[in-house]
């Protein structure tokens, strides 16, 4: 099957990101995770090797960062050798990799962070994408890594359907006012990756525009959302105060609140 002139294979195919990629690639080959585990190695060459695509574009991860935390093997096993055995196999049979990443690789301690900074992850979930990165880098040349933030659509779990639910379920809804990021919309996303995949291997930041706190995400969602800390709403899972992931390859996308407003009316629809 063909995008154009580009055959492309869809690797997470169900998920809320690879829905939407879905959407965008609609003559891709796609497989969910029951048709293809990425942590057998076998599988994913054997994959690759039947579908002959000439780009994979990879959304499969487990992303419940609390989780993670319990679940360590599992998280390094989906989200660091997973996308190096699809690596691998695309290196094997000469195809370009896309990639999906997160702002968790970082730490927190600088406002904002581009393609080019340290990673520095404080998080199981962040230790396992970055090892994933890496083990990209080694074993294949021809990549993308888009890093993205904050993801919300309607195919998934996300915290704008969480903020709904609870706004509905409870009289008031606290929400942190001390993590910053940028929030993003499935659909605009997966809009950039036809024109990630005509660039130059490397690492991509690609967010919606506008910085907020995952309280002033809330407020733009429900009415009835009011402010706390992370230490009077404490996780398994540490995260960072600021993972503001900037922008310095491409054209930047549309402010996150326009994007909800679009997200809401799918959501409705």
């Amino acid at each position: 099957m063909v995008v154009g002139t580009i055959k492309t294979l869809i690797i997470g195919a169900s998920g809320m990101l690879g829905s939407d990629l879905c959407k965008l690639f609609p003559d891709a080959f796609k497989l969910t995770h029951k048709e293809l585990d990425i942590t057998n190695r076998e599988s994913v060459i054997d994959w690759i090797r039947k579908i002959k695509p000439d780009v994979v574009i990879n959304s499969a991860a487990y992303t419940c960062v609390d989780e993670c935390e319990d679940m360590q093997e599992l998280a390094f096993q989906v989200n660091g050798y997973g996308p190096g055995h699809i690596a691998e196999a695309c290196s094997i049979f000469g195809v370009k990799l896309i990639h999906f990443s997160t702002d968790y690789v970082f730490d927190g301690s600088k406002k904002e962070y581009v393609e080019s900074d340290v990673p520095n992850p404080i998080n199981v979930y962040g230790y396992s994408k970055l090892f994933g990165e890496n083990k990209i880098i080694e074993n294949i040349d021809d990549y993308r890594i888009i890093r993205i933030s904050g993801l919300f659509g309607v195919h998934g779990k996300n915290f704008v359907g969480t903020m709904l639910r609870l706004s509905r379920e409870l009289d008031t809804v606290k929400v942190i006012n001390d993590q910053f990021g940028k929030p993003t919309y499935t659909m605009d996303l997966a809009s950039r990756v036809k024109e990630v995949i005509k660039l130059d291997p490397g690492i991509y930041h690609i967010t919606n525009e506008g910085i907020c706190s995952w309280y002033g995400f809330a407020s733009d969602i429900i009415d009835n959302a009011i402010p706390c800390t992370s230490e009077e709403f404490p996780r398994k899972a540490k995260r960072p105060s600021y993972s503001v992931l900037v922008n310095t390859k491409i054209e930047p996308m549309r402010h996150w609140k326009e994007a909800l407003k679009d997200y809401l009316k799918e959501r409705k629809a």
